[in-house]
């Protein structure tokens, strides 16, 4: 697959069986009221893997009303925080006890790597359900003291029906970013995967069931944005939205929200983050550490280093390294464990990622590496870098857009002023790296870029505990932590005399 990079065939192996296909909705799994399906593809060859149900508006409908049935007059908003705790800690065992299964499916429907999706991404999503149901029962509202003669206090009830909306980039991470605090809080919701890799969510639904959630409670529709995703996002019983995608179709999503029964919504959209490197920075360490940044799951991800800024003293040294580490990245078939990048998700990405490698080369930038297709069948890209970026605002379209490829923008400054400037120069604000042995240049810069995370001296660095989501365009709302569990929840305050009312 190239001759410039390591590669590997594709790899042959026992394909799980797919054991759910249909929509799962009030506990069950049932054909779409059309009765039409669609094909989920491998990426690593473009053949279909399986056909799954289509849902739309209909499908949408009775998905919603499962989840309101199940709210206003089920046991889960009503059952104490130890009991669905208890009942989150079963889901959580019961993905450990498949997470072989729940990996494969993954790459296979996204083509994300088997052994970080076994050994990351899964066990992962079984942290996020231990994290939250260790929540579920210390949700507690204030007591408040009066200025007049009454007593308050507040509570804190779970907001309702939630609709969830998954990207396609970490179809179960984000799966359980956006259930677990749910879940805790005590909501019902309505689910729509990414149409591009519907097959975990649909495994979930299952387990959900199989751990004693009660029917309609989380419910799976599967289909696409501008049908089933509208038709969610729009819904009048529906009370909150919460979307992982892009700025476009989260704006999308805020009118459709305004325009139906001004349900809230969060939204965690696109990313063009920085990674700034100072001069007194381990070269080969920084190279390392950029090349993850954007590389890794092939560029699909949010908060991919891929504005990467080099101070002038280590520049050129840091040019020769960077395109020596891309050459030895091995591209190929993601359930290879000598693999470190897979194929694009699907037919239209791997086209973006291309067209945007023609922006860069036709607006002026210099191919250091990488720029083309691998292999006769399935999408993989070489990873490629750019050097000789401008980075003037509407300038060149590969340091503003987010591309979401394996794509590096290599950018030269002089002064920690001017770092700080073109970091900030994007409509984004979702993450950032800086690197630096200085823990002056480290604080000033991390207090001046505006941005949701930022690393120092490392990146990708996520926990349960680290609360994320975005400045500007990159949305509002934060996933894990404390703060995704208030995304659920709404506020009462509660008032009575202290005295005998003169009202009553």
């Amino acid at each position: 697959m190239g001759t410039d990079y390591n590669a590997v065939p594709t790899v042959h192996f026992k394909a799980p069986e797919i054991k759910f296909t249909k929509l799962f909705i009030d506990g069950h799994f049932v054909d779409s009221v059309s009765g039409k399906t669609f094909e989920t593809i491998d990426p690593r060859t473009g053949e279909a893997i399986a056909r799954v149900s289509e849902g739309d508006k209909e499908d949408i409908d009775l998905a919603v009303k499962a989840a309101r049935r199940a709210f206003d007059h089920g046991k889960w908003p009503r059952m104490s925080g130890v009991e669905r705790g208890r009942i989150m800690m079963k889901l959580a065992d019961l993905i450990d006890e498949n997470v072989e299964e729940l990996a494969k499916l993954d790459s296979l429907d996204a083509g994300k790597l088997f052994g970080m999706g076994k050994i990351i991404d899964i066990p992962h999503c079984a942290s996020l359900l231990r994290y939250y149901a260790g929540a579920a029962d210390k949700i507690h509202g204030e007591t408040l003291k009066m200025a007049r003669e009454f007593q308050a206090y507040t509570l804190k009830e779970p907001v309702g029906v939630v609709g969830h909306i998954i990207p396609w980039n970490y179809p179960s991470t984000m799966f359980f970013f956006k259930v677990s605090p749910a879940l805790a809080a005590g909501c019902t919701m309505v689910i729509k995967p990414a149409e591009q890799t519907p097959l975990s969510a649909l495994f979930y639904a299952q387990l959900a069931k199989q751990a004693g959630i009660p029917d309609g409670v989380l419910n799976v529709v599967t289909g696409f944005g501008p049908t089933a995703g509208a038709a969610l996002s729009s819904h009048m019983d529906v009370d909150k939205i919460s979307f992982t995608g892009s700025t476009e179709v989260g704006r999308q999503v805020m009118v459709a929200a305004a325009n139906s029964n001004l349900k809230t919504v969060s939204l965690e959209l696109g990313g063009k983050s920085p990674l700034i490197i100072f001069d007194d920075a381990d070269v080969d360490k920084a190279v390392d550490l950029a090349c993850m940044a954007i590389f890794v799951n092939k560029g699909e991800i949010c908060v991919a280093g891929s504005r990467v800024y080099v101070q002038e003293g280590i520049y050129d040294e840091f040019v020769k390294k960077s395109a020596e580490k891309a050459k030895s990245w091995t591209v190929g078939d993601p359930f290879d464990p000598l693999v470190a990048q897979g194929p694009q998700v699907d037919k239209n990405q791997f086209e973006k990622v291309l067209k945007y490698i023609d922006y860069g080369k036709k607006d002026g930038a210099t191919l250091l590496t990488g720029g083309k297709a691998l292999g006769d069948k399935g999408y993989y890209i070489e990873p490629t870098i750019f050097t000789d970026v401008k980075f003037v605002q509407e300038d060149m379209r590969i340091a503003q857009d987010e591309i979401f490829g394996p794509v590096m923008s290599l950018m030269k400054f002089k002064t920690i002023e001017e770092a700080i400037e073109k970091a900030n120069n994007t409509r984004y604000g979702l993450a950032a790296g800086v690197v630096t042995k200085d823990i002056d240049i480290a604080n000033r810069v991390s207090r001046s870029i505006r941005a949701g995370s930022i690393w120092i001296n490392c990146y990708f660095a996520f926990d349960n505990d680290a609360p994320f989501g975005g400045f500007k365009m990159s949305g509002f709302g934060k996933d894990m932590g404390m703060d995704a569990l208030d995304k659920y929840l709404k506020s009462k305050t509660v008032v009575t005399p202290i005295y005998n009312s003169p009202w009553l």
